[in-house]
């Protein structure tokens, strides 16, 4: 390994979940959830837990598990949650979950959004207590950006500030230079995004734009909102890969009109884009507008926990709205898709261009 290479450690990345993104306090009760081979990772969070006085609960699912219960289970399994998975949830006082990226096998889009629906209870319960989300870099995740385990693991620990003396000042650098864009888009009302195959606007006016720090996501770097449910008209081609339910969805198109989907195709991956869309009234909708400002991410990794922070992108979710942005879309799914604006993209507020070629101007 080169010495030029900062060693992935998964102590330090659990201590900065521990202390910054959970603020785990003596007695609560936090979940503590992931694949198996995050195990090192798991191990450094239930213990730095321990330690702060915490009581951790700690699950660990074995590769494919969620597969296997999209395609085994009966009707009754697949479309219900025993009441049992909510208590448990609402007994919580935060979660983390660690993505663990593996090779996905394929299941029927279908009965993979059956499953979403029917669990749409657990997950508003999950998110009306405090949590938190990472990834640790697997072998896969690594091929799945093009890197070598030991560049990846170089890669994560950066795109934490894990390589800084002082991760959680680093962040605080970030949350300051976000609160200047939001500044500026919170006297906005109407968003327009322009770039090759995409001419779309939404309205804002009166919502809240958030300032993603890393507290719930790790890594971060966006400020993002809820657009008005029924304002989004035009269409976005959305240029970087995007994964659904273990579906890379590829060069997906969306035409919007009043809101609403009216018109979606895609390069690769149709069927799960077209099951996502399905999977309820509220999946046709967009129910996040994110701009990425995180300069030190910079190519695609195939996982939307980095790729959606890329500076001088734009996603938008189809699906469920965050409550804390004004907005009220409701749906099981919420699945961020991207597009670059680096090349040829303008992001305008009310007529004035604000952004172009993925740089702000304000």
């Amino acid at each position: 390994m080169s010495t030029d290479l900062l060693p992935y450690a998964p102590d330090l990345h659990a201590a900065l979940l521990a202390d910054y993104c959970l603020s785990a306090a003596p007695g609560e009760r936090l979940l503590v959830a992931g694949g198996q081979e995050a195990t090192p990772l798991i191990r450094a969070v239930t213990r730095a837990l321990l330690t702060r006085g915490a009581r951790p609960v700690v699950r660990v699912d074995y590769p494919g598990q969620l597969e296997d219960f999209a395609e085994l289970a009966s009707d009754a399994v697949l479309d219900a949650i025993h009441p049992a998975d909510l208590s448990d949830v609402e007994a919580l006082d935060g979660s983390l979950r660690v993505l663990t990226p593996a090779e996905p096998r394929s299941v029927d889009a279908a009965r993979r959004a059956r499953l979403l629906a029917a669990n749409a209870p657990v997950a508003s319960a999950r998110a009306r207590k405090k949590w938190s989300l990472t990834l640790y870099p697997t072998v896969y995740a690594a091929a799945q950006a093009g890197m070598s385990e030991a560049q990846f693991g170089d890669f994560v620990m950066r795109a934490m500030f894990l390589d800084r003396a002082d991760p959680v000042a680093a962040w605080g650098e970030v949350r300051a230079t976000q609160a200047r864009i939001i500044e500026r888009l919170t006297r906005a009302d109407v968003v327009r995004i322009e770039a090759p195959g995409t001419d779309l606007t939404l309205r804002v006016g009166g919502r809240t734009w958030a300032n993603s720090d890393g507290k719930r996501n790790m890594p971060s770097g966006e400020v993002f909102t809820g657009p008005h449910e029924d304002s989004a008209d035009g269409i976005v081609t959305f240029t970087v890969p995007a994964e659904y339910q273990g579906v890379m969805v590829r060069g997906a198109r969306l035409e919007f009109r009043g809101g609403l989907v009216v018109n979606a195709s895609a390069d690769e991956g149709e069927a799960a884009l077209h099951a996502a869309l399905d999977t309820d009234p509220g999946a046709r909708r967009l129910g996040e507008l994110g701009i990425g400002t995180n300069g030190g991410i910079q190519v695609p990794t195939g996982n939307i926990l980095f790729d959606e922070k890329i500076g001088g992108t734009v996603h938008l979710a189809i699906g469920k709205s965050y409550p804390e942005t004004g907005g009220v879309n409701a749906s099981a799914v919420h699945w961020d898709l991207i597009t670059d604006l680096r090349r040829g993209g303008r992001l305008s507020l009310d007529g004035e261009v604000v952004q172009e070629n993925g740089q702000f101007l304000i």
